[in-house]
C-alpha cells in the first residue's frame, strides 16, 4: 500500500480560516436563509456582530 503524503505536506500554523454559518432574515419574504462564509480566524468576532 502507498503511504498517504497529505500529513507531510501541512506546515506550521493549521487552520487559518472557519467556516461561518449566519441565518440572514429575507426582507421580502420573511423567511430565514443561511449564509455560509469562509472568513479568517481573526475576523469572525467581526462577521457575528
Amino acid at each position: 500500500m502507498a503511504k498517504k503524503t497529505v500529513a507531510s505536506l501541512q506546515k506550521g500554523e493549521g487552520r487559518t480560516y472557519s467556516k461561518v454559518i449566519k441565518m440572514v432574515k429575507s426582507p421580502k419574504t420573511g423567511a430565514y436563509t443561511f449564509q455560509e462564509l469562509m472568513v479568517p480566524n481573526d475576523a469572525v468576532k467581526d462577521i457575528l456582530k
